[in-house]
């Protein structure tokens, strides 16, 4: 008896959420651009080291309709994910669907893992695969007790703020921005000017830093709060087979649309110009606000963005045009992964050695040309040979075990029904 499992095939694929995971690929490039090119301890003591205007502008630009907004929707397509591989798993091999996905999340984590230690220490591989444990545990908890949770969630950057008030102190404030301002010198060192193996051991301490160091963990637990958040509505979406109903929910999202463009812009320009206003190192009272406000303008910007796309990907006219973004969205793995090669080559010492010298502004629009002159056209070329990534090819082999097909014979990219 042959107890071979073999990976969906990609006409099961949906269409929507490949083209909302193109552009999602594209915002975490923008985002993940200043941790490419320097320090992520730069302005520890609110200071710019950018002061040209065009530079302030694009940093801020990016900040309130990008910064956040893209990973999240990234775990939102997590959440999403989860609850569609896991329920045809179970549908074709109940037995052993948990031990299959488990094996997917365990091959994740070892991607982020290495990622993050070797190559860059901005990695959220291993956070999703952390949190799809989570899910795991949750998977047959009710609506409501996952409404809780989201609501929970919320409630945190108050909460953390206030106790920040409470418990961290001025000379906290300032033996903290000490430590960054060693971290950015050695990064400076390690990334500007060092060898690959230099950069490895480095990236290597400064995961184990995030994860150590008190003040540090405290903002390392946000941002996995923060993904959560976006996960369980994921998780949400898909349990309740919402994707699968966009026609019948048109009416809704249209008004969804729109709230969550009024609630994201408002708090955009909350947190925008409030934390212009308020640099300098040390919780306060004010700085609560500017966290509620981003943390709302994240998740509403994130679901603009995210009910805009759906919209028009179910306009014949639109589907032509997004099918790049589609192709795209069918690598993530590789084009994510891909992302960092291309970048830490650009910037970092043992490539190119552009480290340090590239201002918002210039970052931003290397961004899109990554993107759109070399992952896009990458994708639609490997797509029109191949059925996946080949990042995705081994992702799938370490889940199920035995090598996936993965050339295919005359199907053209962005026109599947899948």
């Amino acid at each position: 008896m042959d107890n071979r499992v073999d990976p969906l095939p990609v006409s099961e694929r949906i269409p929507t959420l490949d083209i909302v995971r193109g552009f999602a690929l594209l915002g975490i490039l923008i985002m993940n651009m200043p941790g490419f090119t320097n320090s992520f301890f730069i302005e520890a003591d609110g200071s710019h080291l950018w002061t040209q205007p065009w530079d302030q502008g694009a940093e801020l630009v990016r900040d309130m309709l990008f910064s956040g907004k893209f990973n999240s929707m990234f775990s939102l397509l997590f959440g999403i994910g989860f609850t569609i591989q896991l329920g045809r798993l179970q549908q074709r091999e109940p037995e052993r669907a948990t031990a299959i996905y488990t094996r997917r999340l365990l091959a994740l984590f070892a991607f982020g893992l290495i990622h993050a230690m070797v190559f860059w220490t901005g990695d959220v591989l291993h956070i999703y695969a952390l949190l799809g444990f989570l899910l795991l545990l949750l998977r047959n908890v009710s609506n409501r007790t996952v409404v809780v949770l989201i609501a929970l969630c919320l409630l945190y950057p108050a909460v953390s703020g206030i106790v920040r008030l409470l418990v961290v102190t001025p000379e906290m404030v300032k033996a903290d921005t000490v430590v960054f301002q060693a971290w950015e010198a050695s990064n400076n060192a390690a990334y500007g000017h060092g060898s690959f193996l230099a950069a490895a051991a480095e990236h290597a301490r400064e995961v184990l830093f995030f994860y150590t160091y008190p003040r540090a963990i405290w903002g390392t637990v946000g941002f996995y709060v923060l993904m959560t958040t976006t996960m369980l509505i994921g998780f949400l979406v898909g349990r309740n087979g919402w994707v699968r109903r966009i026609p019948e929910l048109m009416p809704l999202i249209k008004r969804l649309q729109w709230w969550t463009l009024g609630i994201g812009i408002v708090c955009a320009l909350i947190f925008g110009i409030l934390g212009e206003m308020n640099r300098a190192p040390g919780p306060t009272p004010i700085k609560i606000v500017i966290s509620i406000a981003y943390v709302v303008c994240r998740i509403s910007l994130m679901m603009f963005y995210v009910l805009t796309i759906t919209r028009l990907a179910q306009l014949p006219a639109w589907q032509r045009i997004f099918a790049p973004m589609a192709a795209a969205g069918r690598m993530p793995l590789t084009n994510y992964l891909m992302q960092t090669l291309i970048a830490t080559t650009i910037f970092y010492g043992w490539g190119f050695g552009m480290w340090g010298r590239m201002g918002p502004a210039a970052g931003l629009a290397l961004s899109f040309a990554i993107f759109f002159v070399v992952q896009v056209p990458l994708s639609l070329w490997w797509l029109k040979r191949f059925d996946m990534g080949p990042m995705e090819w081994l992702w799938r082999y370490l889940t199920y075990g035995h090598r996936p097909a993965m050339a295919h014979a005359g199907r053209n990219v962005g026109t599947s029904t899948s």
